[in-house]
């Protein structure tokens, strides 16, 4: 049950937070140009090298990516060339 002694969520309280859009039209906060490179998770401005998180990236989960390698066989065949 909530609580009426919390306190109410306040986007202005929280302060500026800048995000890449995409379909839209971004200013870098840095420089105030358009011309950005696009990542997994960050934009990255092409001038100014000014860093911002995709806002689509908050809504994909943090998974871990694992990679198995197979160890090499021992012995006098695994160096014939």
């Amino acid at each position: 049950m909530l609580s009426s002694e919390a306190i109410p969520f306040n986007p202005a309280a929280r302060g500026y937070h800048a995000v890449y859009r995409e379909n839209e039209v971004n200013h870098c906060p840095g420089c105030g140009r358009t011309h950005w490179i696009i990542g997994r998770t960050l934009a990255e401005c092409g001038f100014c090298a000014t860093a911002l998180p995709l806002s689509e990236s908050f809504r994909q989960p943090s998974q871990a990516a694992f990679i198995v390698r197979r160890a090499r066989p021992k012995g006098p065949a695994a160096f014939a060339a």
